[in-house]
């Protein structure tokens, strides 16, 4: 299976990452979760929802939001663990998180 991950900025500003199984082996959906909390926290980013428990979906939104489009277009570690992350955290094979629209499809 072949991991497609899109992280929307707008229209024409979309950065895609791609992973085979073999490139998510080693990775769990707990360890996920714990980078983006750490990221969530690193970034001070604010909860969408600010009544409640917040997400995966919010913190990977927030995340990529706070993070800044920039890492995506330098498309370093941390865009490559960001997106790798995002597919252990959801385990979808296509993803898209738009960040422009704030909100995740599959």
């Amino acid at each position: 299976m072949v991991y497609h991950i899109i992280i929307a900025f707008a229209r024409q500003r979309q950065y895609e990452f791609k992973f085979s199984q073999p490139d998510l082996l080693g990775g769990s959906p707990e360890e996920a979760r714990r980078w983006f909390d750490k990221e969530f926290a690193d970034l001070e980013c604010e909860p969408s929802n600010p009544m409640g428990k917040v997400l995966i979906i919010d913190k990977i939104l927030n995340v990529a939001r706070y993070g800044g489009e920039q890492r995506f277009i330098d498309k370093k570690e941390w865009a490559v663990n960001f997106a790798r992350y995002t597919a252990l955290a959801l385990g979808r094979d296509t993803i898209r998180v738009d960040v422009g629209a704030f909100n995740i499809g599959y």
